[in-house]
């Protein structure tokens, strides 16, 4: 709604309605995780794209997050698959010590170098879905875009029957879960706290 696709969730206007995965308030979250993993973490690295209202608004979410729970944010600017190079490049200057990857545009296109970047420099990276987990991330936590996928069969069905999407309200996911991948942990010389694990919908070995 932020963003200027919809004129609202409940009644979207235009031609445009569905399932919605973005949780801004759950960038705070995905923080405090990296805060639970044990090190001693005072710097986190973000990409961001000014220009991408999602990201600009994830970002000050991060912000306010790192504010309080008393680490300093570093931003790197990433648009396309050329600006990775002088991102990665600007993450090592900074001296972060864990990554936070949210899930517009820019950041999506470069998800495989990401997640190899975060590997070779030893960095813990909290991802916004299971997909980048299963890749080799380390840790996720934001909506099941499986059941999504799911909810979003229903929303065509009713469209195919003569429903105006103008009138289907906006559902915001509500399906939430947390993925660990031991095999990455181990890989960094981390021990995942069993509070976490628990905690888990799934952990990868």
């Amino acid at each position: 709604m932020k963003a200027g696709i919809v004129q609202s969730l409940a009644k979207p206007g235009g031609n445009a309605t569905g399932l919605s995965s973005v949780a801004l308030d759950l960038e705070a979250k995905r923080l405090s995780l990296l805060k639970e993993l044990g090190r001693d973490i005072s710097r986190i690295g973000v990409f961001w794209d000014p220009e991408n209202p999602y990201s600009t608004l994830a970002v000050k979410q991060d912000e306010t997050a790192a504010d309080a729970l008393g680490v300093r944010l570093s931003k790197v600017f990433l648009r396309a698959p050329s600006d990775l190079n002088n991102a990665l490049q600007a993450l090592k200057r900074e001296g972060v010590q864990a990554l936070c990857v949210q899930g517009y545009a820019g950041a999506l296109k470069s998800r495989s170098a990401i997640i190899e970047f975060a590997a070779a420099n030893q960095l813990p990276a909290i991802y916004i879905s299971r997909e980048y987990v299963v890749k080799g991330g380390l840790i996720s936590y934001g909506s099941n875009l499986g059941a999504i996928s799911r909810r979003a069969a229903g929303y065509v069905d009713r469209i195919l029957k003569g429903a105006k999407p103008s009138e289907l309200p906006v559902e915001q996911a509500s399906e939430l879960e947390l993925v660990i991948n031991l095999k990455t942990a181990k890989a960094l010389d981390l021990t995942i706290p069993r509070s976490l694990l628990l905690r888990a919908d799934q952990v990868i070995q």
